[in-house]
């Protein structure tokens, strides 16, 4: 029995699992913020103290996952060439614990299959991107806004995207099997500057 005083602190990620687990068994759209909060044991206050929206509460792991990919693109040998940095770094990235895959699946499943997660997915795209294009733009001594991250960037983010949807779809082999193999077609284009 916990003593007197303020209850235990619910973490983030209580709230995500919560929400999880309910958006899975009752569809996002039926699921309302005050049935998370009471899931996760917590306030709707306190749910908005973590999260500003509803549909912000399944990107927290992601988010991580993209300070992940930030810290080893830095980490990345200056000898090895551009997208081949860029596919070893993602593959890493997204290497989950076999343990972590059923909900990877149901939150991707989400974000592709509900309009208003579809759309707040550009939000954490971008910062996506934006690890990419800032790396390229550190190795081409350019700006990160201009064409050549902005192109590199992108083309990733979208060959990532198919490779995600082939997963989901098929969920027949490890994520970054196909991460690996849809990043192989973009190391295999000329990624020097005109």
């Amino acid at each position: 029995m916990p003593g007197p005083g303020r209850p235990p602190r619910t973490s983030a990620r209580e709230i995500e699992v919560a929400a999880l687990d309910l958006f899975s068994r009752y569809g996002f759209d039926a699921t309302t913020v005050e049935e998370i909060a009471a899931a996760a044991g917590v306030s709707r206050r306190t749910f908005f103290r973590y999260f500003p929206s509803k549909a912000d509460v399944l990107w927290g792991q992601f988010d991580a996952e993209v300070d992940t990919l930030r810290r080893l693109l830095e980490e990345t040998s200056p000898s090895l060439p551009l997208m081949t940095a860029i596919r070893e770094a993602v593959v890493a990235a997204n290497a989950y614990r076999p343990e972590d895959i059923p909900e990877l699946r149901t939150r991707m499943s989400l974000v592709n299959e509900v309009p208003e997660l579809f759309a707040n997915a550009a939000v954490h795209y971008d910062a996506w991107e934006h690890a990419i294009s800032e790396f390229v733009a550190r190795r081409a001594a350019c700006p990160p806004d201009s064409l050549y991250p902005l192109t590199i960037a992108r083309a990733t983010l979208a060959t990532c995207r198919a490779a995600y949807d082939i997963w989901i779809a098929r969920a027949d082999t490890d994520l970054t099997v196909y991460l690996d193999e849809a990043l192989g077609v973009l190391c295999a284009l000329p990624t020097t500057r005109a």
